[in-house]
């Protein structure tokens, strides 16, 4: 039996949360992000794209390119609230919910009813949550994750789209390959100079071909190509805190021993929460003392999930705590709050070569392990540097690629 499979998008999200909060906005052009020359665009509204601008891009671009738009500062909380809400709605009328993004969701409707049963079921669920909410929303029907969001991607603004079973192949055919998933700008230049734009030219390339020229992710571009994806819809599940903990083999009053065990431990925890695609609101300094007492401090920070957020914001918890003066046995340190979203919706305010320095460390972490790349101050015994990065961040240790003597 074919599954069914619905993703919905909540269209241009920020931009519709603050026209929501002002409707003086509704239909002029508007761009959410950094305020400032070094800030990136987050969302940018439908009237600004014919002018170029997108998001991702440099907020002094943006404004060069339609000088003439209302430029917001971001605020993730007002964001969280909103996904929040629409997630409540959904995961109320749905059996199988997945929460791809802070706006993006996966459903599984499989065996709910015959096919259209399932897109009339979709169009109501699609209409609740616009009356209810008060924001656009798109979807796509399929039979899998990838064709359902290429459908809603080319739904939007506000509209739906479904794909009859059979027809994935076709639906994909004449769209720009710059359009499947996991075809990023890298990509699309590779299959440009190749002379090939279109889907179609992919469906009907060999499989050989393809992984010759991408590696195993052309096999994966291909059957995506081709309207081919058996990957499931992951229940969501909200998490609500991620922390980590050293007992130290002696215990120490070694307070640079320390600093570099918390400091440590909260770029560990940051590069999780990137991994997850999670943000922290709540940070939590702990320290057990040799005679076993136990204390801890907590305060409430907006939405992060940067190391050159969060570190600082241990280490001056751990200086407020740390006043006994007596051996310690045991640092902790704990991120909670947590809500799912991007890093970049964090960063109204930082330079977009910050954002790219975060994707890069963390496609290394992600290839050669967590502790493959880190500050310099992170560094214990037996650690050496091999190469180094440029730090941006003014007052932090350099990023150094490390590895341990074995």
């Amino acid at each position: 039996m074919n599954r069914t499979i619905l993703h919905l998008d909540l269209d241009t999200f920020f931009v519709s949360c603050e026209r929501l909060l002002d409707p003086r906005l509704n239909n002029k052009p508007v761009i959410v992000g950094g305020t400032g020359n070094r800030g990136v665009v987050s969302a940018a509204s439908y009237e600004t794209r014919a002018y170029g601008v997108h998001s991702g891009m440099a907020m002094k671009m943006a404004r060069q390119l339609c000088p003439h738009a209302i430029y917001i500062r971001g605020n993730a909380g007002t964001y969280t609230k909103f996904s929040k809400e629409v997630t409540q709605i959904l995961q109320n009328a749905l059996p199988v919910l997945e929460k791809a993004s802070i706006d993006e969701f996966y459903a599984d409707l499989t065996g709910m009813d015959r096919f259209f049963g399932c897109y009339k079921f979709a169009t109501e669920l699609r209409q609740k949550v616009i009356n209810e909410s008060g924001l656009p929303i798109s979807f796509g029907l399929s039979i899998n994750k990838t064709v359902s969001k290429v459908a809603t991607n080319e739904a939007k603004p506000n509209n739906q789209i479904k794909i009859d079973s059979g027809f994935e192949k076709a639906f994909l055919a004449p769209l720009s390959i710059k359009k499947i998933p996991m075809v990023g700008d890298k990509t699309y230049r590779t299959f440009f100079n190749m002379g090939i734009k279109s889907v179609k030219t992919v469906q009907q390339m060999p499989l050989q071909m393809m992984v010759s020229v991408f590696g195993k992710n052309g096999k994966v571009i291909w059957e995506k190509a081709n309207g081919i994806d058996h990957s499931p819809v992951v229940e969501y599940h909200e998490r609500k805190s991620i922390s980590s903990e050293r007992t130290y083999g002696q215990d120490t009053t070694d307070i640079t021993k320390i600093k570099t065990t918390i400091t440590a431990m909260a770029e560990n925890l940051a590069f999780q929460l990137r991994r997850g695609g999670k943000l922290a609101s709540n940070v939590s300094v702990k320290i057990r003392y040799s005679d076993f007492q136990t204390y801890s401090k907590q305060i409430k920070i907006p939405y992060t999930s940067a190391d050159h957020h969060l570190i600082p914001v241990v280490q001056e918890l751990f200086d407020k705590l740390y006043n006994r003066r007596m051996l310690i046995r045991l640092v902790g340190v704990k991120y909670s709050g947590l809500t799912s979203g991007t890093y970049q919706i964090n960063l109204f305010d930082d330079a977009k070569k910050t954002v790219n320095l975060y994707h890069a460390m963390d496609k290394i972490r992600l290839r050669f392990g967590d502790r493959s790349v880190m500050r310099a101050s992170t560094l214990g015994e037996g650690a050496r540097t091999i190469g180094g990065f440029t730090n941006p961040f003014n007052g932090e240790p350099p990023i150094v690629l490390a590895h341990r003597n074995q």
